[in-house]
């Protein structure tokens, strides 16, 4: 096609000249030469006009034009993304071998960490001036099995026990769901290049040539899964196994990420590993959970939970918003330790009042239907502190299009540095949301038009913490690479010190700069 429009081309241009008719046409009168004039132009016009077509429709058959749509009518969503933990983790252990290395590990030598020194500085000043904008290189170390895959099928073999709960009536498989963060960034990480979608990080075969390590150990499943003196026991081979690696001494392991998302996990040796980046769902300051200098947010990332309700899509926000008639919702454990205290005190407080359903959660999945109709059906929702200051109904709300109402003085939230939450949520003080009739009074004055734009920012904010498989870009995966590309520096400020710096001298940093949090709500 593309040869035929060019010579049509060509013979215009000669047409056009008016030579377009050899000697013996120019004998035949001039009758013949206007018609073949005639007929010439014509020929030219239709034919530029499929060339024009041709151009037109080539070129626009190689754009690719991007979608970030996670409604439920996106075929290739619905068929290639999974967003469930089970069945992600029954596709990957279907599809995936354990290469796991056995148990035999020789103890790294002083030699063995100035060889990797030596490469690590090698590598980075070969990226530092070829100018190179790379993403974050992540090492994942590849542990004994008895650390992975076998943490892995003990949770698949089991998960169907729904009788196994904790001390206070939680399903233990569905708090193992909900920390699950583990498995994602792991699954993430170990795909073949091939299946991966996410640009923001990359893993990478040799220690020298990675930014950060990620240790790949199940701490949620083995906490909860597992005999407690057996557990304890794998605790314990896990911490020497990673801090006889050479990077680990290397750094002190400063650049070692550590993922203990459930705050018992780890629990017992935790504290020998306090220089790592932590991976939490909150930073309580009480010390209820977390020592003093334990965690921080200069050093630390908080992830958020893994959701318990389906998302409320784009179909389903037009259909569910103009319906929404409850004004607070709350659905869960009314009583609870610590922190959660607040709960009983909230419940007597806005019992009984016009607009508010304030309910006792129950497990299974008549209890996830009721939580998701209940959200679904209301403007906001109530999200007090638990046992820790964060809890998984936070984000329930946001995938259910309901307005989080957050009562948590001490709650430090996921991706802050990358997302403003002040457009999606409300803040309260405990001693506020305490006061007779105050919280009613501050939902109540909220404006319809904040109200609209709240809900619509909900929308395009949901996908900051849908988990899926593959990992998606600006799903809570990428933006916790984001976060960590925001830490690298000050990790290697702190390593290069800590290699110089004299043992016991009062100029090795160990401050710990978080300021208390402050409440204060704004109405609009």
């Amino acid at each position: 096609m593309q040869i035929v429009c060019l010579y049509w081309i060509k013979k215009r241009v000669v047409f056009k000249g008016g030579s377009e008719v050899g000697m013996n046409e120019k004998m035949a009168g001039r009758n013949n030469i206007n018609i073949l004039r005639s007929k010439s132009r014509i020929l030219f016009y239709v034919t530029s006009l499929l060339c024009f077509l041709f151009f037109l429709f080539s070129y626009s058959s190689n754009l690719t034009i991007p979608s970030f749509s996670l409604s439920s009518n996106n075929s290739q969503f619905n068929t290639n993304i999974q967003t469930s933990f089970v069945t992600s983790l029954e596709h990957f252990l279907a599809t995936h071998k354990s290469n796991a290395q056995d148990d035999t590990f020789l103890a790294s030598s002083d030699r063995d960490i100035t060889n990797l020194d030596i490469a690590v500085y090698k590598s980075e000043m070969d990226r530092l001036y070829a100018e190179d904008n790379y993403p974050i290189r992540v090492y994942v170390y590849n542990m004994p099995q008895k650390f992975i895959y076998d943490l892995l099928l003990l949770f698949i073999n089991t998960y169907k026990e729904t009788s196994n709960l904790t001390s206070n009536g939680s399903p233990v498989h569905r708090l193992i769901e909900q920390h699950s963060i583990d498995y994602w960034l792991w699954a993430d990480l170990i795909a073949p290049e091939s299946e991966r979608v996410l640009k923001s990080v990359v893993r990478v075969q040799r220690q020298e040539d990675a930014d950060l390590f990620y240790i790949p150990f199940f701490t949620t499943i083995s906490f909860f899964l597992m005999e407690k003196q057996q557990c304890k026991a794998l605790y314990r081979e896990a911490l020497k196994w990673v801090t006889d690696q050479p990077a680990w001494k290397r750094s002190g392991g400063r650049d070692h990420i550590l993922p203990v998302h459930h705050p018992w996990s780890f629990k017992s040796v935790r504290r020998y590993m306090k220089n790592a980046i932590w991976l939490l769902p909150d930073m309580d300051s009480t010390g209820n959970w977390y020592k003093p200098g334990q965690v921080f947010l200069e050093k630390d990332l908080i992830l958020p939970y893994v959701a318990n309700l389906d998302l409320c899509d784009a179909i389903c926000l037009s259909e569910t918003n103009p319906n929404r008639k409850t004004l607070l919702f709350f659905r869960g454990r009314l009583k609870r330790n610590a922190g959660g205290k607040i709960r009983s005190k909230l419940v007597a407080e806005l019992s009984g009042a016009d607009g508010v359903i304030v309910e006792e959660g129950t497990a299974g999945e008549g209890g996830k239907a009721a939580a998701q109709s209940g959200m679904r059906k209301s403007l906001f929702c109530l999200n007090p502190a638990g046992d820790t200051p964060s809890s998984a109904r936070l984000f329930d709300a946001i995938v259910s299009g309901c307005i989080p109402v957050i009562v948590s003085d001490e709650l430090e939230l996921p991706f802050e540095g990358i997302l403003d939450y002040r457009k999606i949520a409300l803040f309260a003080s405990s001693t506020d949301a305490l006061k007779p009739g105050w919280l009613l009074k501050f939902l109540k004055d909220i404006s319809p038009a904040r109200i609209h734009e709240m809900q619509q920012n909900l929308a395009k904010y949901s996908r900051h913490f849908l988990y899926s498989s593959p990992a998606q870009p600006l799903g809570p995966e990428d933006l916790a690479w984001k976060m960590m590309a925001g830490k690298l520096v000050n990790i290697k400020l702190h390593t290069r010190r800590s290699q110089r710096v004299v043992e016991g001298s009062r100029s090795r940093c160990t401050c710990e700069c978080r300021p208390s949090n402050t409440t204060t709500p704004t109405i609009s």
